[in-house]
Parts: C-alpha cells; structure tokens; sequence
C-alpha cells in the first residue's frame, strides 16, 4: 500500500521562521539586547549605558531588530524606547535565559 502523500508546507513554513529568528539572535551582541528587552521596554540611552556597545554598533543591530520585526520603538521627546513584539522570541529568550543564565548572571 502507498502512503498518503503529506503536505510539509505548513513544517517548512514554521522551519524557516524559526531558522530566521534564530540567525537573527545568534548574534552576540543582538542577543544581549534581546536579552535587556525581555525584561521590559528601554531607552536606546539605556541599553547603550548598560551594554557598553557603542552607538553605532548599537544602531545598526537595533535597525536588523526592527526589520525582522522582532521589536517596535516609541518615542517620548529625544528619547526612543523599543520594546518586544515577536511573542516567539520572546520566549525563545526566556527559554535561553534559564538554560544559559543561572547563578554567573544578574
């Protein structure tokens, strides 16, 4: 007897969401940001002041964020703030965070 054919475009879909979210967070320093995200909206001042990256590093990987549509920014005067929208990610994050992050992190 012939297996019934399966349709894998819904699995490849999902695989190719989740390869690209993670491509995107396999980056060092997009990962830290991530990570100073998942505890709650910052300022683009804060996240420069608490990771060290320098501004235009700092740009940059917050403008691949945004593009990947990962996070969204409000404004408030001068200040900008981003914040997480991909619920995905962000449990991804939470789930990163408690394999990686015990007792050697803050």
């Amino acid at each position: 007897m012939a297996a019934h054919p399966v349709d894998l475009s819904p699995l490849q879909q999902a695989a190719g969401r989740a390869a690209r979210l993670l491509k995107t967070l396999g980056n060092p320093e997009r990962l830290l940001l991530f990570c100073q995200l998942a505890e709650g909206e910052r300022s683009v001042g804060e996240l420069q002041a608490t990771l060290g990256i320098l501004q235009p590093t700092l740009s940059q990987q917050l403008g691949v964020l945004r593009r990947e549509a990962l996070v969204a920014t409000r404004r408030a005067g001068k200040q900008v703030y981003y914040r997480i929208t991909d619920p995905a990610a962000l449990a991804l994050i939470h789930t990163l965070y408690r394999q990686f992050c015990t007792e050697e992190c803050p």
